[in-house]
């Protein structure tokens, strides 16, 4: 049985962690297999993790805000990184943790150092900081990025779904941060769930999930599962670490 109806194509594209350049890679290709192999309607899902670890993060975003991709429908989904940076600008994290996370090579992608004498060590300024230097339509990006979607047999999140609960009552933080008991489950989820947040040499393509995350911060390499009818391909794109 088809999981999507006729005609529907979706792309779904791995966590990009500030890599600008993948992610344009990644675009124009998936607009050069539509030019191609056109699709009645076609959707793009970001699984989230825009920010953090690379370079570009305030690129990343303006390209999301802004997209040029010809697809009918662009879904942008939060990941753990997300997260973390809004609990960061609201007060709710610790910065250590943030920074640890990649979160200096974001700031920085604003304009702001961390490590620079007026703001090392004061945690308070660091914010203050970096919340004024994030432009208001990149925070309500941030804010109103949902944790889920669907259509057709698939179920889309950043990080999983936690096995034997309903799709519908899945908690927030297992769709952003879960891997176990979710990777080893074989569990049928009543979708293929496809995710990204743990990343793996080569996507993974099993009967009730799919992974691609293929580490574009470390590996280079950004990927799209695409799905179409009842079938699986995938589009990889690479460029220097």
């Amino acid at each position: 049985m088809s999981l999507l109806d006729a005609g529907t194509r979706v792309y779904a594209i791995g966590d990009v962690h500030g890599r600008f350049d993948l992610l344009e890679a990644l675009h124009d290709a998936i607009a050069a297999d539509l030019q191609a192999w056109p699709a009645q309607r076609s959707v793009v899902v970001h699984l989230g993790d825009y920010v953090d670890r690379g370079p570009s993060t305030h690129d990343v975003i303006e390209r999301l805000l802004t997209p040029r991709l010809v697809a009918s429908e662009i879904v942008c989904l939060k990941g753990n990184h997300e997260d973390c940076l809004l609990q960061f600008i609201s007060g709710g994290a610790d910065a250590d943790v943030f920074l640890r996370y990649g979160g200096v090579e974001t700031m920085a992608s604003y304009g702001v150092h961390p490590t620079s004498p007026a703001l090392l060590g004061h945690p308070d300024h660091l914010v203050a900081a970096f919340d004024a230097h994030l432009p208001s339509r990149h925070r309500h990006f941030l804010e109103t990025l949902p944790l889920s979607f669907e259509i057709g047999g698939y179920f889309f999140c950043h990080a999983g779904i936690r096995p034997g609960v309903a799709l519908e009552r899945q908690a927030p933080r297992d769709l952003m941060w879960i891997r176990e008991p979710f990777l080893g489950s074989t569990l049928s989820h009543g979708r293929v769930v496809v995710h990204g947040h743990t990343p793996t040499d080569a996507p993974e393509s099993l009967p009730n999930r799919i992974n691609v995350d293929t580490g574009a911060v470390f590996t280079g390499r950004l990927t799209a599962v695409v799905l179409e009818d009842d079938r699986r391909r995938f589009l990889t794109v690479a460029g220097g670490l």
